[in-house]
């Protein structure tokens, strides 16, 4: 299997808040390495740069005005004086009267946010192009035929909005992928999402289409990150009525109660009949994860990629989620082997 890597992902580095500390983030550069070391060490296939894409290639998925202001947002920061990352101080919830952007950087980085996981230094926008780019090159060599490929992204993607960044994710490069898909003449996508945590970014993108089936398995947001989504009820409005399906499982699920909802989600995708399918691949599903609570183990992702290639769909696999760092490779690459039968 093709695996499509940047160096330029060791730009972003940032830092969080989280149980009311400014602490280091847990999405460090430590996590594409050690997968990036995995693929090497198990033979999956050859390892390439991705291609350099114009940001006109992120529009679609997102608005002109989010990809300019991530594009700008670092330089207006440091043009003010301040040298430590940029995080938002104050967002638009519910009750505030004005929804036009706001002129000054403060301002701007609440109304393009949705939590304060997602910092914004000198490097990130490089980073963040460089990952969506990965993922527009695994989609284009699908196009070129093979039948799978692994974009190794990071930063991840699949809490970015259509105009907004969180979870650590600046450009939802699964969304960027479907789209890019979708402009080359794809009539029909699917994106299975399979990190722990629901893809509300993917959902905000897609929810009113017809042309992208979005399919979540993840922690129920009634006690999980992201909290404001991810609800079996959510289902897609409009022309997308009823092609936005989410599963939320309880704390705690292991195998038993993940592979029948992994089961459900395979059938959903075989009825839409893709012809081409995007998986968000997070394995913060994994037993000891720092910020999760799902207890699969290490052979379950075998088992994972063993039940998506029975879809026999050309497959595009998304790096996004997965934070315990010894482990992250050896998981994220059984996903990878279960796929191509190579268990």
């Amino acid at each position: 299997m093709l695996t499509i890597y940047s160096t330029d992902h060791r730009l972003h580095h940032g830092v969080e808040l989280k149980d009311g500390k400014i602490a280091p983030s847990f999405e460090k550069p430590e996590r594409a390495e050690t997968i990036l070391a995995r693929v090497h060490a198990m033979g999956l296939g050859n390892v390439v740069s991705p291609t350099v894409y114009d940001v006109s290639s992120y529009v679609g998925a997102h608005s002109q005005r989010y990809i300019d202001f991530l594009a700008t947002a670092w330089d207006e920061w440091s043009a003010t004086g301040k040298t430590t990352q940029a995080l938002p101080l104050v967002w638009p919830v519910r009750g505030l009267p004005s929804i036009a952007e706001p002129m000054f950087v403060d301002g701007k980085l609440g109304f393009y946010s949705m939590d304060a996981g997602s910092p914004i230094n000198a490097g990130t926008w490089d980073a963040v192009r460089s990952s969506a780019n990965c993922a527009l090159t695994g989609i284009d060599a699908l196009a070129s035929g093979k039948h799978a490929a692994f974009a190794l992204c990071r930063p991840p993607g699949h809490h970015a909005g259509r105009e907004y960044m969180g979870g650590y994710c600046y450009l939802n490069n699964a969304a960027v992928a479907a789209q890019h898909c979708i402009d080359g003449g794809a009539k029909r996508v699917a994106i299975l999402d399979v990190d722990f945590h629901h893809g509300n970014g993917t959902q905000d993108i897609f929810y009113d289409r017809a042309d992208v089936l979005f399919v979540s398995i993840h922690g129920d947001p009634a006690v999980c990150y992201p909290y404001f989504a991810g609800h079996a009820d959510e289902q897609g409005v409009g022309l997308g009525a009823g092609l936005n399906v989410n599963l939320p499982l309880a704390k705690g699920t292991s195998w038993d109660g993940y592979s029948e909802a992994l089961h459900h989600a395979g059938k959903t995708i075989a009825r839409y009949a893709p012809e081409v399918l995007v998986v968000s691949l997070g394995v913060d599903t994994f037993e000891g994860d720092p910020i999760s609570h799902f207890r699969l183990r290490t052979p379950d992702y075998l088992r994972i990629g063993e039940t998506i290639a029975r879809l026999e769909v050309p497959t595009l696999f998304v790096m996004e989620g997965g934070y315990m760092v010894d482990e992250i490779g050896i998981n994220a690459v059984n996903v990878l082997l279960g796929f191509e039968g190579e268990a």
